[in-house]
This record gives C-alpha cells, structure tokens and sequence, in this order.
C-alpha cells in the first residue's frame, strides 16, 4: 500500500488566498503547500487506486503528484473542501466508482450517498455511487474499507479504516486510518475500529492555544485543561497526538491544518505538508 498525502490543509489551505499572516508568508518563501484535503492509496498488489475525498484542488493535486487517475474514490461526508472536486471526472475519468455512507442525515434529510448523487446527477454516465454501511467492511481498489462514525457537527461524517485483505505468508496486512474531518469526541466503537494503524491521519486544524480565538472556545479538555477540540468540529494538534496515543497508531501525521499555527510551529513534526509518501 502506498499512500500519498495530495492535500493536507484545511477549507482555505495554506498559503491562504489574499492572506499576509506570518504562517502563509513563509509557506511562500518556502515553497510549501497545504491543498484541500485528500489522499491517494495505491494498491501495488492489484494496480489499482483509491483516492479518499475529491478536493477542489483536484486537477493541481493529481498533475503535481504524478499518481494514477483512481479507479475509485471515498467521500467522507459533503462540506465543499472534502466533495467539490468530483466534477473534474467530466472528461477525465469514464468510470468511477464512488462509495459513500448510506446513513440518513438528519441535518439534511439524505445520506452522503444520495447527496452525491443528487448534486453530480450530470455525471451518472460516469460515476457508479455505492451506499455503504456504516461499520460494515467493503472492497474497494482491492482494499477492505470500513467507514467509521466520529463527530463533526452538525453533519454526519466518518473516518475510516483501509486495509490490503491477507494474503497467505505476508504476515499482518497493511492498516492505513484516517480520522476524517471531527472533533474529539469519537465514539468507542469508532476508536476501537481506527486503532493499530500502521499509519494515521489526524484531523489536527489548530494548536491548543488558538481556541481561545474561537466564539466558543475549546472543548473536552484533559486533566491540565486542555482543549482536545477546537470549538466543535475539529480536534486540536494536542487532541490528534492524544488521540493517536489511545489508538496505538504506529505512525502518525497530522492533516487537515490551518494557516492559524504560529509561524515557528506552523511546519514542524509531525505537521503533514502536501506530497508525503509511505509505504505501508
């Protein structure tokens, strides 16, 4: 399994458009970028790829990168950054199949799947929507995928587990997880499906220290007072490394990060930047 970090930023991505802050200044002296959010997985067994969220910077991802066009493609839950991309598959990808949660949102009457398929109906030539089931494994690229509830409201979304199925002799498959877009209060269920990964991905937008710039600050603190969350949505950098330490994850990099890191943290381990490759 080899899995490339296309886009490791938050809703604007750093360098932020129009934005002078010290964080996005030296990301332009250095060269460094952090795209809307997604990841490529590729199979090495089967040639296959997956790629896990569509950003908008979808067309510069994939040409900046060099990976292979995904034979399929995951959507975690329907906020712009995570979707939008989808409509560069006109006239680039004549088939694609896309898997989404079957789970009815009560915030907006209709699951991630039949949201998708609703907003690129224009596509329906193209794209095969599968609604999946929540905590219910399927394959996708030759993957076993689970998608996991965790909390990121008021919408429902989820993170998920992708593993290489066993092969005979191999040892251990390969366990890629990714929290997706949540605040800390992840389910148990969900923590027990994310743990032992060989490598996570953490939502990780802030530092603790700039909750104090939210409307309503941070939430579940730890016993030093803490905040593992950032408002409601999204974790904190000290949440993402506690959580990864529950989880037991061997490896861990942190994503879905926002130009509000202070410069002199803003690139430092184990803050994920855009074009990192493991093999797992």
């Amino acid at each position: 399994m080899r899995v490339t970090l296309l886009g490791t930023g938050d809703t604007t991505g750093t360098p932020t458009v129009g934005c002078d802050c010290d964080t996005c200044s030296l990301a332009r002296e250095r060269g460094i970028s952090r795209t809307r959010f997604s990841v490529h997985v590729e199979n090495e067994r089967t040639g296959e790829s997956l790629l896990v969220d569509v950003s908008p910077d979808f067309r510069t991802q994939m040409l900046r990168q060099g990976v292979s066009l995904p034979d399929a493609a995951i959507v975690t839950h329907i906020h712009f950054d995570h979707l939008d991309g989808l409509g560069n598959v006109y006239r680039t990808i004549d088939d694609l199949a896309v898997y989404a949660a079957n789970e009815t949102d009560p915030e907006t009457g209709e699951s991630v799947a039949e949201t998708v398929e609703r907003r690129y109906d224009y596509l329906a030539r193209r794209l095969e929507i599968h609604h999946e089931t929540p905590g219910e494994p399927f394959r996708a690229a030759g993957f076993d995928v689970t998608l996991v509830p965790v909390s990121h409201p008021p919408l429902l979304c989820y993170g998920l587990r992708i593993e290489e199925p066993p092969v005979d002799g191999d040892g251990d498959p390969a366990v890629l997880a990714i929290t997706g877009d949540t605040s800390y209060d992840i389910p148990q269920a969900s923590r027990e499906a994310l743990s032992d990964a060989d490598l996570l991905l953490a939502d990780a937008i802030v530092p603790a220290s700039s909750c104090v710039h939210h409307p309503i600050g941070g939430n579940h603190h730890d016993e030093n007072g803490v905040p593992h969350t950032f408002g409601t949505k999204h974790m904190t950098r000290e949440g993402a490394l506690q959580l990864a330490e529950e989880l037991n994850a061997d490896r861990i990099r942190l994503v879905h990060v926002a130009h509000f890191y202070p410069a002199d943290e803003a690139f430092e381990e184990p803050l994920a930047v855009d074009g990192e490759r493991y093999d797992l």
